[in-house]
């Protein structure tokens, strides 16, 4: 379908896991909408009957559309492409909002919208991602996978609920900042979803992303200069922002490895910002996070894969680090 839309339309990706406050800082934002524009508003629900959309303003100048049953994320793009074509079409808005479901991965979904294909109509701005200030005590809601995920593809974050913030809560949001420093540029407090448009009305800026396979292998295939096609575990990768580099290993959840070998690397590594990683060891499954200031590690629950990251801003020996790595295998494979 062609748009015949001839200006792209500045757009905004509010993210955030479930009750965040998506919805909140969407309707603030809503309001600061000038009389002689017109704002357009893609909501996604990950089930059937949709109820925010009710919670958002119906009059002139507003034109609201809903994909319900699954994530814009993870669904087929195909109607996500159409829907967001027609709303275009149909409104030739000025500006536009996409609030994916709190279960979605908002980075496949600025990965799409990010293709040649919408250049000439979507002016993508940073990716704001919501989060609940009142809950980053809770351990178990910050660790899971989703919710860094949605954090790491964050240009900005909005801390909600900071009213109800404990010392806990601003202890742990000090943690957060100083762990995403790499991915996120901008945090903002705002109480009761109250920032400013201009606040988050900036490009987006995007993190270059090399995944390779491992470094021992890269060697292998060197000369041949053709690296084989990564498709499954194991993977190294890479990526760049702020002048900030985050190096990665992950593995197969099957591998185990020793957990005292796995320590002592750590303990030894030199001129890191962050050490974040999750094994399965002799000792279980267990997770290390270390920053400058503490070197905590302790028994975690069972993950998709074993994995390790490291943010830096040094180059350093990563095929040396690897290697070592490796050898802290215990079920070496047999040659």
């Amino acid at each position: 379908m062609k748009l015949v839309h001839s200006k792209a339309v500045k757009t905004h990706i509010i993210s955030g896991f479930l009750g965040a406050g998506k919805t909140t800082l969407l309707q603030k934002l809503l309001l600061q909408k000038p009389e002689d524009e017109t704002w357009a508003i893609l909501m996604n629900e990950f089930g059937q009957i949709g109820i925010d959309q009710q919670l958002l303003p119906q009059g002139d100048g507003f034109e609201v559309k809903e994909l319900l049953g699954g994530c814009l994320c993870c669904i087929t793009q195909l109607p996500m492409q159409i829907a967001l074509s027609r709303l275009i079409q149909k409104s030739q808005p000025d500006r536009l909002f996409i609030e994916p479901t709190g279960l979605g991965h908002p980075a496949q979904l600025l990965e799409q919208l990010t293709e040649p294909h919408w250049r000439n109509q979507i002016d993508m701005r940073a990716l704001v991602t919501v989060v609940d200030g009142s809950r980053l005590h809770d351990i178990e809601w910050s660790s899971q996978n989703l919710y860094q995920d949605q954090l790491k593809a964050a240009q900005i974050v909005v801390v909600s609920h900071t009213d109800t913030m404990n010392t806990e809560d601003k202890h742990a949001l000090i943690q957060l900042q100083s762990e995403y420093l790499a991915y996120v540029q901008t945090w903002i407090k705002a109480e009761q979803g109250n920032i400013q448009i201009e606040c988050i009305d900036i490009p987006f800026v995007g993190i270059e992303r090399k995944v390779q396979p491992l470094l021992q292998i890269q060697k292998k295939y060197a000369s041949q200069q053709v690296l084989p096609e990564i498709k499954q575990l194991p993977y190294h990768y890479v990526e760049t922002a702020q002048g900030y580099t985050v190096v990665g290993w992950k593995f197969s959840k099957r591998w185990q490895f020793n957990f005292y070998d796995v320590l002592d690397l750590l303990c030894e590594q030199q001129d890191w910002l962050r050490i974040k990683g999750i094994f399965n060891t002799d000792h279980g499954w267990m997770t290390f996070n270390f920053n400058p200031e503490q070197l905590n590690y302790k028994s975690g629950a069972e993950n998709i894969d074993n994995r390790i990251e490291i943010i830096t801003k040094e180059t350093q020996d990563w095929d040396s680090f690897e290697a070592k790595l490796l050898k802290c295998r215990i079920d070496q494979p047999q040659h």
